[in-house]
Protein backbone atom coordinates (compact mmCIF):
# COMPACT_ATOMS: atom_id res chain seq x y z
CA UNK A 1 0.00 0.00 0.00
CA UNK A 2 1.35 3.33 -1.11
CA UNK A 3 2.23 5.97 1.99
CA UNK A 4 -0.33 8.50 0.09
CA UNK A 5 -3.60 6.06 1.56
CA UNK A 6 -1.98 5.44 4.74
CA UNK A 7 -3.64 7.06 7.93
CA UNK A 8 -2.73 10.35 9.22
CA UNK A 9 -1.60 9.63 13.16
CA UNK A 10 0.13 11.04 15.97
CA UNK A 11 2.67 9.86 18.29
CA UNK A 12 3.53 9.50 21.64
CA UNK A 13 6.89 8.81 22.57
CA UNK A 14 7.00 8.19 26.71
CA UNK A 15 10.93 8.83 27.96
CA UNK A 16 10.51 9.76 31.30
CA UNK A 17 12.42 6.39 32.70
CA UNK A 18 15.56 6.24 33.90
CA UNK A 19 16.63 2.48 32.38
CA UNK A 20 18.31 0.91 35.48
CA UNK A 21 19.80 -2.03 34.01
CA UNK A 22 21.63 -0.37 31.98
CA UNK A 23 23.92 0.25 34.40
CA UNK A 24 24.64 3.79 32.77
CA UNK A 25 25.30 7.61 34.01
CA UNK A 26 22.07 8.69 32.24
CA UNK A 27 18.85 7.30 30.92
CA UNK A 28 19.15 4.75 28.59
CA UNK A 29 17.62 6.95 25.95
CA UNK A 30 20.50 9.38 25.88
CA UNK A 31 23.12 6.63 25.33
CA UNK A 32 25.19 6.68 22.44
CA UNK A 33 24.48 5.23 19.29
CA UNK A 34 26.44 6.41 15.74
CA UNK A 35 27.43 9.91 16.94
CA UNK A 36 23.67 10.60 18.21
CA UNK A 37 21.64 9.41 21.43
CA UNK A 38 18.88 6.93 20.79
CA UNK A 39 16.48 9.05 21.44
CA UNK A 40 17.48 11.27 18.75
CA UNK A 41 17.04 7.90 16.44
CA UNK A 42 13.83 6.88 17.72
CA UNK A 43 12.56 9.73 16.29
CA UNK A 44 13.81 10.18 13.36
CA UNK A 45 11.50 7.05 12.91
CA UNK A 46 8.97 9.47 12.78
CA UNK A 47 9.53 12.89 12.26
CA UNK A 48 9.80 12.70 8.39
CA UNK A 49 6.63 10.56 7.50
CA UNK A 50 4.55 12.18 5.78
CA UNK A 51 1.18 11.14 7.60
CA UNK A 52 2.62 12.33 11.11
CA UNK A 53 0.57 15.13 12.53
CA UNK A 54 2.60 15.65 15.45
CA UNK A 55 4.96 14.17 18.14
CA UNK A 56 4.85 14.36 22.47
CA UNK A 57 7.53 13.80 24.07
CA UNK A 58 6.66 13.06 27.43
CA UNK A 59 10.19 13.26 29.47
CA UNK A 60 11.04 13.77 33.39
CA UNK A 61 10.46 17.44 34.78
CA UNK A 62 14.48 17.52 35.37
CA UNK A 63 15.44 16.12 32.67
CA UNK A 64 18.57 17.77 31.91
CA UNK A 65 19.68 15.97 28.60
CA UNK A 66 17.07 16.94 26.57
CA UNK A 67 18.07 20.88 26.13
CA UNK A 68 21.43 19.96 24.70
CA UNK A 69 20.19 17.84 21.69
CA UNK A 70 19.57 19.54 18.32
CA UNK A 71 16.11 17.82 17.91
CA UNK A 72 15.06 19.88 21.14
CA UNK A 73 14.41 22.78 19.20
CA UNK A 74 12.44 21.10 16.51
CA UNK A 75 8.85 22.33 16.49
CA UNK A 76 7.58 18.90 15.51
CA UNK A 77 8.42 17.86 18.85
CA UNK A 78 6.42 18.76 22.00
CA UNK A 79 7.44 18.20 25.30
CA UNK A 80 5.55 17.82 27.93
CA UNK A 81 5.61 16.21 31.95
CA UNK A 82 5.75 12.38 32.05
CA UNK A 83 4.74 10.79 35.33
CA UNK A 84 5.97 7.90 37.17
CA UNK A 85 4.87 5.21 35.54
CA UNK A 86 4.88 4.82 31.74
CA UNK A 87 0.83 4.78 31.74
CA UNK A 88 0.92 8.24 33.56
CA UNK A 89 3.43 9.70 31.11
CA UNK A 90 1.19 8.23 28.18
CA UNK A 91 -2.00 10.00 29.66
CA UNK A 92 -0.37 13.28 29.98
CA UNK A 93 0.57 12.82 26.64
CA UNK A 94 -2.76 12.05 25.03
CA UNK A 95 -4.22 15.04 26.97
CA UNK A 96 -1.51 17.62 25.45
CA UNK A 97 -2.41 16.15 21.81
CA UNK A 98 -5.84 17.22 22.65
CA UNK A 99 -4.90 20.76 23.25
CA UNK A 100 -3.17 19.97 19.84
CA UNK A 101 -6.43 18.70 18.07
CA UNK A 102 -6.48 15.55 18.24
CA UNK A 103 -10.16 13.71 17.44
CA UNK A 104 -11.70 10.94 19.05
CA UNK A 105 -11.06 8.88 16.05
CA UNK A 106 -7.61 9.70 15.27
CA UNK A 107 -5.21 7.13 15.24
CA UNK A 108 -2.40 7.48 18.02
CA UNK A 109 0.58 5.11 17.75
CA UNK A 110 2.62 4.91 21.24
CA UNK A 111 6.93 3.88 20.63
CA UNK A 112 9.73 3.02 23.41
CA UNK A 113 11.63 5.53 23.13
CA UNK A 114 14.95 2.95 23.38
CA UNK A 115 13.59 1.36 20.28
CA UNK A 116 15.35 3.20 17.66
CA UNK A 117 15.75 0.16 14.65
CA UNK A 118 12.54 0.52 13.62
CA UNK A 119 11.90 -0.02 9.50
CA UNK A 120 10.24 2.48 7.80
CA UNK A 121 8.41 -0.72 6.13
CA UNK A 122 7.13 -1.95 9.03
CA UNK A 123 6.02 1.14 9.79
CA UNK A 124 3.84 1.72 6.76
CA UNK A 125 3.00 -1.95 7.25
CA UNK A 126 1.09 -0.99 11.13
CA UNK A 127 -0.42 1.80 9.34
CA UNK A 128 -1.73 0.33 6.51
CA UNK A 129 -3.05 -3.27 8.22
CA UNK A 130 -4.96 -1.61 10.86
CA UNK A 131 -6.15 1.75 9.31
CA UNK A 132 -9.71 0.22 9.23
CA UNK A 133 -9.04 -1.41 12.29
CA UNK A 134 -11.64 -1.30 15.23
CA UNK A 135 -9.85 -1.69 17.78
CA UNK A 136 -5.85 -1.67 16.74
CA UNK A 137 -2.88 -2.93 17.55
CA UNK A 138 0.48 -3.22 17.27
CA UNK A 139 3.77 -4.81 15.72
CA UNK A 140 4.84 -8.02 17.28
CA UNK A 141 6.82 -11.21 16.80
CA UNK A 142 6.39 -14.82 17.23
CA UNK A 143 8.55 -16.46 19.74
CA UNK A 144 11.51 -18.32 18.36
CA UNK A 145 12.56 -20.22 21.39
CA UNK A 146 11.48 -22.86 23.69
CA UNK A 147 9.64 -21.34 26.69
CA UNK A 148 9.22 -22.75 30.24
CA UNK A 149 7.53 -21.69 32.75
CA UNK A 150 9.54 -21.61 36.13
CA UNK A 151 8.38 -22.20 39.74
CA UNK A 152 8.78 -20.27 42.85
CA UNK A 153 12.08 -23.13 43.63
CA UNK A 154 13.59 -21.63 40.28
CA UNK A 155 13.07 -25.20 38.08
CA UNK A 156 11.40 -25.59 35.30
CA UNK A 157 7.24 -26.25 35.85
CA UNK A 158 6.36 -26.93 32.47
CA UNK A 159 7.07 -26.01 28.70
CA UNK A 160 5.00 -23.62 27.07
CA UNK A 161 3.75 -23.76 23.92
CA UNK A 162 5.24 -21.27 21.76
CA UNK A 163 3.11 -21.48 18.98
CA UNK A 164 0.72 -19.45 20.35
CA UNK A 165 3.13 -16.96 22.10
CA UNK A 166 4.04 -13.75 20.60
CA UNK A 167 6.76 -10.97 21.56
CA UNK A 168 4.96 -7.81 21.81
CA UNK A 169 6.87 -4.45 20.54
CA UNK A 170 6.26 -1.21 19.41
CA UNK A 171 4.74 1.07 18.02
CA UNK A 172 1.56 0.31 19.47
CA UNK A 173 -1.56 2.30 17.18
CA UNK A 174 -5.22 2.82 18.90
CA UNK A 175 -8.08 5.31 18.42
CA UNK A 176 -7.08 8.26 20.82
CA UNK A 177 -10.83 7.79 22.81
CA UNK A 178 -10.43 4.50 23.29
CA UNK A 179 -6.71 4.19 24.66
CA UNK A 180 -7.19 7.26 27.04
CA UNK A 181 -10.48 5.85 28.63
CA UNK A 182 -8.95 2.23 28.85
CA UNK A 183 -5.69 4.05 30.51
CA UNK A 184 -7.53 5.99 32.40
CA UNK A 185 -10.07 3.17 33.97
CA UNK A 186 -7.01 1.31 34.39
CA UNK A 187 -5.12 3.70 36.82
CA UNK A 188 -8.54 4.51 38.67
CA UNK A 189 -8.68 0.47 38.81
CA UNK A 190 -5.46 -0.13 40.59
CA UNK A 191 -4.51 -2.19 37.31
CA UNK A 192 -1.05 -2.36 36.81
CA UNK A 193 -0.47 -2.16 32.82
CA UNK A 194 2.99 -2.58 31.03
CA UNK A 195 1.87 -1.55 27.72
CA UNK A 196 -0.95 0.46 25.70
CA UNK A 197 -2.25 -2.92 24.43
CA UNK A 198 -2.65 -4.72 28.22
CA UNK A 199 -4.62 -1.42 29.23
CA UNK A 200 -6.77 -1.87 26.23
CA UNK A 201 -6.84 -6.02 26.92
CA UNK A 202 -8.06 -5.06 30.68
CA UNK A 203 -10.67 -2.76 28.68
CA UNK A 204 -12.11 -5.72 27.15
CA UNK A 205 -11.14 -5.18 23.47
CA UNK A 206 -8.66 -7.74 21.24
CA UNK A 207 -5.78 -5.85 19.92
CA UNK A 208 -4.37 -7.15 16.56
CA UNK A 209 -0.72 -8.37 16.15
CA UNK A 210 0.94 -7.34 13.06
CA UNK A 211 4.33 -9.26 12.34
CA UNK A 212 7.06 -7.55 12.11
CA UNK A 213 10.43 -7.59 11.78
CA UNK A 214 12.85 -9.27 15.23
CA UNK A 215 15.35 -6.43 15.00
CA UNK A 216 13.11 -3.96 16.27
CA UNK A 217 15.30 -4.05 19.23
CA UNK A 218 13.93 -2.76 22.80
CA UNK A 219 17.74 -1.17 24.32
CA UNK A 220 17.17 -2.55 27.59
CA UNK A 221 20.53 -4.23 28.68
CA UNK A 222 24.11 -3.20 27.74
CA UNK A 223 24.80 -6.23 25.37
CA UNK A 224 21.50 -4.98 23.38
CA UNK A 225 23.21 -1.39 22.87
CA UNK A 226 26.11 -3.21 21.51
CA UNK A 227 24.51 -5.44 19.17
CA UNK A 228 23.11 -2.23 17.36
CA UNK A 229 26.32 -0.59 17.89
CA UNK A 230 27.81 -3.60 15.69
CA UNK A 231 25.02 -3.69 13.16
CA UNK A 232 24.63 -0.01 12.89
CA UNK A 233 28.65 -0.63 12.15
CA UNK A 234 27.98 -1.42 8.47
CA UNK A 235 25.47 1.18 8.02
CA UNK A 236 26.17 2.92 4.71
Amino acid sequence: MSAAVLPAFWVIIPAAGIGSRMRADRPKQYLELAGRTLLEHTLDCFLDHPRLKGLVLPLAADDPWWPALPVAGDARVRRVEGGSERADSVLNGLLHLLELGAKADDWVLVHDAARPNLARADLDQLLAELADDPVGGLLAVPARDTLKRVGADGRVAETVDRSVIWQAFTPQMFRFSALHRALADALVAGVAVTDEASAMEWAGLFPRLIEGRADNLKVTRPEDLDWLRQRWAHKG
